[in-house]
């Protein structure tokens, strides 16, 4: 089973006063169960965006997203033709967890509290079962002592991995990543790559937006190399680091290592 398709995706921002820019062009990828991809690619080649319309955080024109093999969207300029239910389709969405560049903790809430707060609201859970799951969670990415402790009190490192825990409470089967790291001090980076190892050799499907090559090549199944809207190149990353078959591709990656 598949866990995320896409097929044909497109996407253009219409800006009063400006031509319209085309950020995604018919982007098609199929990503398997407990597959690590990483997109790479400069900034501006609509990686971030294209990670957003897997949960519907930006619509698209036109194509098809499945998620678990179940279609959600079939697009055709603008308009999804797909006939389901509002709280089928954030049902089936729920499976996909998302950590942004930026943390958005609540500063008036606890760590546990931050991570409490969507399996109780959003997922129901009796209280005592949240805060169980959501120790456990806190103890996986090494936060089981800040569980009282404020956003304000943490370092910036820790707050990523609250913001990846408050993720996990909702029991994904999906993890979304867009650039985790890229608001981090570069001493802080590692904690978080560390936990997104973790997730990764734990058989978590995920897709990565990063500038971090090193886990790239080390955790990745595939690379995907996104310009200009489009995927240029995919392939394992020994191949797409060592001898990739795109000039620009190349090019990249010549500026970046």
């Amino acid at each position: 089973m598949s866990m995320v398709k896409t097929v044909g995706v497109s996407r253009t921002f219409h800006i009063h006063g400006r031509k319209p820019l085309e950020v995604l062009k018919d982007v098609s990828l199929t990503v398997e169960q407990s597959e690590v991809v990483c997109i790479i690619g400069p900034s501006g080649a609509g990686k971030s965006t294209y990670l957003r319309t897997l949960n519907h955080l930006e619509t698209i024109d036109e194509g098809q997203i499945y998620i678990e093999d179940q279609l959600l969207f079939d697009c055709h300029h603008g308009k999804n033709k797909v006939k389901m239910h509002h709280d089928e389709r954030s049902r089936i969405l729920l499976e996909v967890g998302m950590v942004f560049q930026r943390f958005n903790l609540f500063p008036h809430k606890t760590t546990l509290e931050n991570v409490m707060l969507a399996p109780l609201h959003v997922r129901k859970l009796p209280h005592e079962e949240a805060r169980a799951r959501s120790i456990q969670i806190l103890e996986r990415v090494g936060l089981a002592d800040k569980i009282d402790t404020y956003p304000s009190k943490l370092s910036g490192g820790q707050q990523q991995r609250v913001a990846i825990a408050r993720a996990l409470a909702m029991e994904p089967r999906i993890m979304l990543f867009d650039e985790p790291t890229s608001s981090l001090d570069p001493e802080l980076v590692g904690e978080v790559l560390t936990v997104m190892k973790q997730l990764a050799k734990a058989g978590m499907t995920m897709m990565v937006v990063s500038h971090e090559m090193g886990f790239a090549r080390e955790a990745a199944n595939r690379v995907l190399f996104m310009y200009d809207g489009a995927i240029l190149e995919e392939g394992v990353p020994e191949q797409i680091f060592s001898n990739p078959a795109n000039d620009r591709t190349r090019q990249f990656l010549q500026s970046v290592l």
